[in-house]
């Protein structure tokens, strides 16, 4: 599967729709607080186990980084 992740053309292998967790996952993406947005909607992190990433979707993730 071809996405968009971050503003960069990816490959997703073995998958024709995978959910956000998933992605999160395969891409190892760990910090514990996170934007996400399809095609640029967001995505609510009590919603990452059901939006679902298709073909051709543009995905971003932030990373909340915050400091004193």
């Amino acid at each position: 599967m071809k996405i968009s992740l971050n503003n960069k053309p990816d490959q997703i292998d073995g998958y024709d729709s995978i959910t956000v967790s998933e992605l999160l996952k395969i891409k190892n993406f760990t910090f514990k607080f996170l934007a996400v947005r399809i095609n640029g909607s967001p995505v609510l992190p009590a919603n990452f186990e059901t939006s679902v990433i298709k073909e051709g979707d543009q995905v971003l993730v932030l990373h909340l980084i915050s400091g004193g």
